[in-house]
This record gives structure tokens, sequence and C-alpha cells, in this order.
């Protein structure tokens, strides 16, 4: 028999309402306590995410790598799981201890585009994530954002055969199409 899971209608979600979620396939996170249910990611996606995780592998001491699924809460009711994160510390107890987010990528899709360009970009930009970056798989293109007195500023709009070296988290070299390759 199915388990159906009841979310609360007269109230934003919550953190605890998130870990009510079934373990589907799907990725759900809350926005500002809405929830947002995104299918599993493309191929093109998945092949951006990996490449993206090959480049930023071996980060200096003190990061780490993460990539979904991996809830990041920047508040009670809003909890994103990127599709690739650099944090500080990381405890193995779920949730026991929140790392510290310095760097958030999203590969788009269809289905996630605005949210990722839009909702997301100004959630992590007031949770002060030092860095964000979003890749098209489909362009292929690279945009990358870093924190300047509050605001994201673009430090970097890459296409194709073009190379963006990143300084912030740490440095690495970024090609669009080698992403997708």
């Amino acid at each position: 028999m199915e388990t159906v899971t009841i979310l609360p209608q007269s109230r934003p979600l919550t953190r605890a309402d998130l870990a009510t979620m079934p373990d589907d396939g799907h990725r759900y996170e809350l926005i500002d306590g809405t929830l947002i249910v995104t299918p599993s990611p493309s191929r093109a996606h998945q092949r951006a995410a990996a490449s993206l995780v090959r480049l930023l592998i071996n980060p200096p001491p003190g990061l780490e790598l993460l990539f979904a699924p991996f809830d990041i809460p920047l508040a009670d009711d809003t909890v994103l799981q990127p599709d690739v994160v650099v944090v500080t510390s990381v405890d193995d107890v779920r949730h026991a201890g929140d790392p510290e987010l310095v760097l958030a990528v999203e590969v788009l899709s269809p289905s996630t585009r605005l949210i990722d360009l839009n909702l997301k970009k100004a959630r992590l930009e007031q949770a002060a994530i030092p860095s964000y970056w979003v890749v098209d798989p489909l362009e292929p293109m690279l945009i990358a954002w870093e924190l300047r007195e509050g605001t994201y500023v673009e430090v970097a709009r890459v296409r194709g055969e073009e190379t963006w070296s990143a300084t912030q988290p740490f440095g690495v070299t970024i090609c669009p199409a080698d992403l997708v390759r």
C-alpha cells in the first residue's frame, strides 16, 4: 500500500514538513514555505553536473564538495538542493550541523530555469552565499555571480568554447562546452 504524505495547507511549509516527503525520485525543495517538486534530471543535465563534480573534486583544506540530493537549509521555510555545492564543515548526521555554503551551482533544466535564475538566486543572495553559478547544458553556457556588499554581481558569462578562471571559492578553469561533452 502506497503511503500518502498530507501537507498542511493553512500555513507555509517548514523544514520539518519537508522531512516527511517520500523518497520517490523527485527533488523536494522549499522556497519561502512553498514546496517545489522537480522530476529527475535529463541526461544533459547529469552530464554537466558530473563534469562540474570532476572539476571541483579536490577543494582546498577546509572545504568539501557535495552534490544533490543534499539539503541546504537557508531558513526554516527555505531548504534548497543545488546540483553541486562547496561547503565548509559537514557532519555525517543529517541536519545535526548545517554546513556553511560557499558556492551553489545549478544546472538549468526547462522545468527549473526560471526558479534557478530568479527565486533561488534571490534567496541565496539574501542568505549571503558568497558564490552562485548556473550552467545551461543546452547552449552550453555558464553564468557566475559573487556577493559584493550584499548584492550578487555577475563576474562571468561564458559560452561554448570560451573559458573562465574562477578564483572563488578556489581556483578552477571552466569551459562550458567541456561540461557537456
